[in-house]
């Protein structure tokens, strides 16, 4: 049996499910989840990564992240963690590009925060010589300085959407057709105290989207670094306040329907991050301005890492390697889909990349 007729079938006994609930199941249910049954990443899956493209990107993260740990008088042990870790290129990149920061390594606490099982035996393979620690939950961390990344790890949370009307918000609900197929419809309108704040900038017919989890996480990961001191480096598509439908699937990096192939494809929503900025704030800790990958990175200095790996390079080696830093930095690729918001104390700074 497949996804599809455990969702019909949940349809037909409890009602129309919210699109949260979709997304859920559809990336992990227990047996038919995307991230439990399928390999979603690289050329030979359904979309490719920042820390798939090229070694240039964890290892300017895992620099950023060094440097604050360093203007934070080197707090030992501390905990470097990573959410949604995917194969563990991205950790490896950063570990490898700070081996030469005298203590950090010896200080650090390698955590994962992973859901799945089945990419958990991946990451182990990518990073077991770190001896990481998996937890699945933020709640888990420890209660240390907490140097943090997340990279395309927000956008794979579940979203609720809902449409404005004069007279309330309709959420936009999963049910199925007379044919049995499922289709999008809109439950009854309703009073959503939590959208207050989204009357100054909709009309009627307006699409916004919610994510539950993320302020809660965000509130998790800034009270430790307010508490504790730290850092946190999240990076996704999407910008400073979201408006309309951005559910998107992916199936052999192509877009598809989102209702074809419940547990076959990759279901993400582009991030809201003034959420996640007032969360931040929420919980005493501060935040950066948000800044597009390209600009994080050329401050950082990846093209004079670029222009060094390009050294003794030749023929198609070479080519990959401009293709690479492209598709990180240009605005028509990564480089302004892609947005950049660090968090750190109240009497910190900013990570490097990031401004106050």
């Amino acid at each position: 049996m497949t996804l599809k007729p455990l969702l019909q079938e949940r349809i037909a006994h409890s009602g129309p499910m919210t699109i949260a609930d979709y997304m859920q199941d559809c990336l992990l249910h227990p047996e038919h989840g995307y991230y439990v049954a399928h390999e979603p990443f690289g050329a030979e899956g359904d979309f490719t990564t920042a820390p798939e493209i090229s070694q240039m990107f964890g290892e300017l993260v895992g620099l950023s992240l060094a440097q604050c740990w360093l203007d934070q008088n080197r707090p030992a042990p501390f905990i470097l963690a990573e959410l949604g870790p995917g194969r563990g290129t991205l950790m490896a990149d950063i570990l490898r590009a700070t081996i030469g920061v005298p203590g950090f390594h010896e200080a650090a606490q390698i955590v994962l925060v992973e859901a799945s099982s089945r990419l958990r035996g991946v990451q182990s393979q990518t990073l077991g010589a770190y001896a990481p620690k998996w937890i699945t939950d933020t709640s888990k961390l420890d209660d240390q300085p907490l140097f943090l990344v997340a990279n395309e790890f927000f956008d794979a949370l579940p979203i609720r959407q809902f449409v404005r009307s004069a007279t309330g918000w309709s959420e936009r609900l999963v049910g199925t057709s007379e044919t049995q197929e499922l289709i999008f419809g809109l439950g009854t309108q309703a009073a959503q105290p939590a959208l207050t704040h989204r009357l100054t900038d909709t009309k009627d017919g307006d699409l916004v989207e919610s994510c539950e989890a993320a302020p809660r996480i965000i509130q998790d990961i800034s009270a430790r670094i307010a508490r504790h001191g730290g850092a946190a480096l999240l990076i996704d598509y999407g910008d400073w306040r979201s408006l309309g439908d951005t559910l998107q699937a992916l199936k052999n990096h192509a877009p598809v329907d989102p209702l074809a192939t419940p547990g076959h494809a990759d279901l993400t929503a582009h991030v809201d991050f003034e959420v996640l900025a007032n969360a931040a704030a929420h919980a005493g800790c501060k935040h950066s301005r948000l800044a597009p990958q390209g600009v994080f990175l050329e401050r950082l200095g990846i093209t004079t890492r670029a222009q060094a790996l390009a050294k003794g390079l030749s023929g198609p080696r070479l080519e990959n390697l401009i293709h690479a830093h492209r598709r990180l930095t240009h605005p028509e690729e990564m480089g302004n889909l892609f947005k950049v918001l660090g968090l750190f104390p109240a009497q910190g700074m900013p990570p490097p990349g990031l401004e106050p």
